[in-house]
């Protein structure tokens, strides 16, 4: 089974109005936020026209990696999800 299969059977349990991540804004974004688009292995982050970067949580493997990348940024706020919600991996 390829590993596309594997995250399909994944499933994902939205908090609405509870993201557990969150872009502080601080003016232009830095190269390890904007590297965050490419990065992220689930495609939660996207860059805007005007440069800026969103981030779409749904979805998110809470694996860490844009936490680590950014982690002396001050550019993001991460959290784990609140308890029955975020990411319910089928095959562990």
């Amino acid at each position: 089974m390829k590993v596309e299969e594997k995250l399909y059977n994944n499933r994902y349990m939205v908090d609405e109005g509870h993201p557990h991540i969150a872009i502080v804004a601080k003016g232009a974004p830095s190269p390890a936020l904007k590297s965050l688009v490419t990065v992220c292995p689930a495609g939660c982050y996207a860059e805007e026209e005007d440069g800026s970067v969103v981030v779409t949580p749904d979805g998110c493997l809470e694996c860490g990696t844009c936490r680590v990348i950014c982690a002396g940024t001050g550019e993001l706020q991460w959290d784990y999800p609140r308890g029955g919600y975020g990411i319910l991996f089928k095959f562990g």
